[in-house]
């Protein structure tokens, strides 16, 4: 077994690769560990397989993966641990924005006994405002309902001891939420904070929706809150139209009949009509990822392998 092992997704990044290895070779050759060098290219239509292939020529250490087809970045990571030999791992962006000069102190907390540990964005200047408010208002939420808790502004940029390696590879769903599944095993952890820079080249591939879903997605793997919710909500309704039924059979009593107002009827059924198709599309995706999991089909699979001889 060999001490390190650095999984880098990739998915289209052929225009910065050579500066990301330019800047992570001598990081590593300064830790005086054993090293691997995990390349995952998820389906890039671009040049990133053949530079990757090409890289090799610098170090053979890297060993690089092709998946059949664009499954995500969280089958990636899946795909990059399952492969990982190293005593310990550290996930990270291949787009420079997780600094590689930040490996020492996660390896330097690593040697002091700490299992797993994550690298922390202390700014989010490369941020615009709404995705600093939407992403403020996930980590809020999912503090509030979730049943871990994920530390703020932590991300894929982590380092996870062989133990912990070992028990998220154990962990068989489908819809995956990496950091999720990472905080949910356990083990003792701690942070290191970093700064995020601009990317290099190229622009990101999420977009705002893609995060919504992503974050949707966190939230319904680790609570249903929003399952619940709704139950107290049918509640709280029912016990109200009881409550008004009531009154309106006594006023009625009391004062005769009267017309109800035509607004009124309206503004109930619409607001009632909303609310339960709120409530039935939120089911819904719980029972989309019930599917998803009952066919259990594999997270990913692998087109291409080079470095993989020994």
């Amino acid at each position: 077994m060999i001490d390190l092992s650095i999984i880098l997704p990739f998915h289209n990044e052929a225009t910065g690769l050579r500066q990301l290895f330019q800047r992570l070779y001598p990081v590593l050759s300064s830790l005086g560990l054993s090293y691997e060098i995990l390349c995952i290219d998820d389906g890039s239509t671009d040049r990133t397989f053949d530079l990757l292939q090409h890289e090799r020529q610098f170090d053979n250490r890297i060993r690089v993966v092709r998946m059949a087809r664009n499954f995500g970045k969280e089958a990636a990571l899946t795909c990059g641990l399952h492969l990982a030999r190293g005593r310990a791992a550290i996930t990270m962006d291949s787009d420079l924005q997780h600094p590689p000069e930040v490996i020492p102190e996660l390896i330097g907390k690593w040697r002091e006994g700490v299992e797993m540990v994550y690298a922390i964005r202390n700014n989010r200047d490369t941020d615009g405002q709404l995705r600093r408010f939407f992403s403020r208002a996930f980590y809020a939420v999912f503090r509030s309902i979730a049943d871990i808790r994920i530390p703020e502004g932590a991300g894929d940029f982590c380092l996870l001891d062989r133990k912990v390696i070992d028990a998220v590879n154990t962990l068989p769903e489908r819809n995956r939420f990496m950091k999720g599944l990472v905080t949910w095993v356990g083990f003792k952890h701690d942070t290191v904070p970093f700064n995020v820079a601009q990317r290099m080249e190229g622009s990101t591939h999420w977009n705002f929706f893609r995060l919504l879903r992503f974050a949707f997605d966190g939230i319904s793997g680790f609570s249903t809150l929003p399952l619940r919710i709704w139950t107290w909500s049918g509640a709280a309704v029912s016990f109200m139209a009881l409550a008004y039924g009531g009154y309106l059979t006594l006023r009625t009593l009391m004062f005769g009949v009267d017309v109800p107002g035509y607004a009124s009827v309206m503004v109930g059924i619409l607001l009632l009509g909303g609310l339960q198709l709120l409530s039935l599309g939120i089911i819904g995706e719980y029972l989309a990822r019930v599917f998803t999991e009952v066919k259990a089909r594999p997270i990913y699979f692998i087109a291409d392998r080079v470095g993989f001889e020994d």
